[in-house]
């Protein structure tokens, strides 16, 4: 079953509209994609198959991770001006408009798994899965203040790892379409992006080459949304006061000032990034209604949500 899935969409990819289209802003000659599914879809999964493939240098309006399943491929970073191999079983993550360009060319077939997601539909469905990570967050929600950055994420795992079961069940799915298809991509995707947080923890691990009080303040930015003083204390199997203390000393600030200030930081970020509405995001923040997050605001900005980003 999964041999004809993938046989099938390797043959579908051809007739997706990949159609590069000129910008009007951005670098001279920057080319873009736009959606290639149909307005019904929110998550697309398409496969190629082939022994090569040459893209030109180009941005897209979606998100989308791309795997490689058969064989090695390389990406082509405009940023960075180099280019990276991406190895089978291994992940390679963008957002909307970061620049890129796939190469890859072998004796044998190369095969290419990508889900591709509406912009939207990440932000609302999505973005709270990354929440408890602050680097990935701001991976997927910070660059969008550029509409030209060029980020990405090289997430490495083996073949026994969960995410390329996920894929290859989301595949399969696709493959033989149904009127619910959407609802079960959707809650597979939010399976594999569970799988890609802790894996991308698991590759980007700092925590010891922290100090005590900074790997408090990483946790309190990780989990700003429903994070205590006692939460903290029983994490880092220290005393309540001790932790006040050691912040207080270490900072100048009480821990209610750093968690105000984590949490505004957040908001800034997905007021200026995203759609969502303000009752979305102060439910994303940990506010029990938009008033107490509106007063939050008003005290750490001096101004109201909407007249802050005028």
């Amino acid at each position: 079953m999964l041999a004809l899935a993938i046989e099938k969409l390797g043959k579908e990819f051809s007739s997706l509209d990949l159609t590069f289209h000129q910008m009007k802003e951005g670098r001279q000659g920057d080319v873009t994609s736009f959606w290639p599914g149909s307005e019904e879809e929110d998550i697309l999964i398409c496969v190629f198959k082939g022994t090569s493939i040459n893209e030109p240098f180009h941005r897209q309006d979606f998100f989308f991770i791309n795997y490689a399943y058969q064989q090695d491929y390389q990406a082509l970073s405009y940023k960075y001006d180099n280019l990276i191999t991406i190895r089978e079983d291994e992940c390679y993550i963008g957002q909307p408009y970061s620049g890129y360009a796939l190469r890859g060319d072998s004796e044998t077939e190369l095969v290419i798994i990508g889900v591709l997601i509406r912009k939207d539909t990440f932000f609302r469905e999505y973005l709270p899965i990354m929440y408890t990570d602050s680097d990935l967050f701001r991976f997927f929600i910070e660059p969008q203040t550029n509409k030209f950055s060029d980020e990405f994420i090289h997430l490495t795992s083996g073949k026994e790892h969960e995410i390329r079961s996920l894929l290859e069940a989301m595949v399969i799915e696709y493959a033989d379409r149904r009127d619910d298809t959407q609802r079960m991509l959707k809650s597979m995707l939010q399976t594999l992006f569970l799988q890609i947080a802790r894996r991308y923890r698991v590759e980007n691990t700092r925590s010891s080459q922290l100090s005590l009080s900074e790997k408090i303040m990483q946790y309190m930015a990780d989990h700003s949304d429903v994070v205590t003083l006692k939460d903290i204390a029983s994490h880092f199997s220290y005393h309540p006061n001790y932790i006040s203390a050691l912040l207080h000393k270490e900072t100048g600030r009480k821990f209610t000032e750093i968690l105000l200030e984590k949490r505004m930081e957040r908001a800034v970020l997905l007021l200026k990034n995203t759609t969502l509405s303000i009752e979305e995001i102060a439910a994303m923040l940990g506010y029990s209604n938009s008033s107490n997050f509106y007063k939050a605001f008003r005290e750490y900005y001096h101004t109201t949500p909407r007249e802050y980003l005028k």
